[in-house]
């Protein structure tokens, strides 16, 4: 996985139950921005809030509507639920799978290393490690994922902590290996691409496809200072639908976009008038500046 990916919203209807009609609208709509590939089941697409069948839904219904690649989300606490989750994804048709870090019991690395690499050895599809510390409260080491890069069925690595440091370092102890480090921060996208990162999976994407792409494009092209420019006007809204406000901030900002994704499942809850409206200025402000 390379460039700009979109860790998808799941829309609910009214009852609560996913929409796959409007996931499908969803994908298009994303597809049609120049993202370059999908990751569903993801945080942004509230997947601990989701039960196994409806993932390989979600993720059936990504597959089916996309000729882009697809990064499965298919991480649980325990190892037996994440490799069937995995199994389930790659039958959807998911080109690859993200596995986030268990943490509920707060293993250390050498174990999560233990655990990644049997994980690997069972996989039917490529899978990349998922690190997001202000979930899990634990970021995988850079030296645990560099150990990490010479499994032929560990391709890469998402990390959300937010640190260039941990990019960095994670570029250089994965140097020369088969391997994509993928940030997980809008805010810090162009400062990541700059330090050696392949690409980024950026909830951000979901609001603004086409500035978030614009950077990646812009960096491509070796105008590395308009990459940071444009990021750095993305970085309010960004920290508005992430670290403020979260999955709900997201929704909110593609029901601006026109793109209808429904209500957050509990016990999230949608925006209140005021934020809502916070969310509207600021993506004005974004796809203006």
């Amino acid at each position: 996985m390379k460039g700009t990916g979109v860790p998808l919203a799941t829309p609910f209807d009214d009852a609560g139950a996913v929409d796959h009609d409007a996931l499908a609208t969803l994908v298009d709509w994303l597809e049609a921005a120049g993202i370059d590939f999908l990751v569903p089941c993801g945080s942004t697409g509230e997947a601990p809030l989701l039960t196994i069948d409806e993932r390989t839904r979600v993720i059936e219904t990504v597959t089916e509507r996309t000729d882009l690649p697809v990064l499965a989300g298919t991480g649980h606490e325990g190892f037996q639920a994440t490799l069937e989750a995995t199994e389930r994804a790659a039958r959807a048709g998911a080109d690859a799978a993200l596995v986030l870090t268990p943490s509920y019991y707060g293993s250390d690395d050498e174990a999560l290393g233990r655990y990644y690499r049997d994980l690997a050895d069972d996989a039917p599809i490529p899978m990349y490690c998922y690190s997001v510390p202000k979930f899990t409260d634990h970021a995988l080491s850079p030296r645990t994922v560099g150990a990490l890069a010479d499994h032929e069925n560990i391709h890469g690595i998402k990390d959300s902590s937010g640190s260039i440091e941990s990019i960095q370092r994670l570029c250089a102890f994965t140097r020369g290996a088969e391997f994509s480090v993928l940030v997980g921060s809008g805010s810090v996208y162009a400062a990541a691409l700059d330090a050696g990162a392949d690409g980024g999976v950026l909830a951000l994407a979901n609001a603004v496809p086409e500035r978030v792409t614009e950077i990646a494009r812009r960096h491509d092209d070796g105008d590395a200072d308009g990459a940071r420019s444009l990021n750095a006007a993305l970085v309010e809204l960004n920290r508005a639908i992430t670290t403020r406000y979260g999955v709900p901030g997201v929704k909110a900002a593609l029901g601006h976009r026109g793109t209808q994704v429904g209500e957050p499942r509990r016990p999230l809850e949608s925006l209140s008038e005021d934020a809502s409206v916070e969310i509207e200025t600021l993506l004005e402000a974004a796809r203006s500046g």
